[in-house]
């Protein structure tokens, strides 16, 4: 899985292969995780990130 970007303890990647999902971004720091869609930059999900 490249990784786009570290900063300030995020890391922000894809994955090479992910069929039949628009285009996204998953961004991690520590235990947190999330994966946003590009095209209008929404949460996909969310998990251990305040809102």
């Amino acid at each position: 899985m490249p990784t786009i970007l570290r900063v300030d303890g995020f890391r922000f990647y894809f994955y090479s292969h992910e069929p039949n999902e628009p285009p996204h971004v998953h961004i991690d720091k520590d235990a947190a995780t999330a994966k946003v869609w590009l095209h209008d930059a929404a949460v996909a999900r969310s998990m251990g990130f305040s809102a």
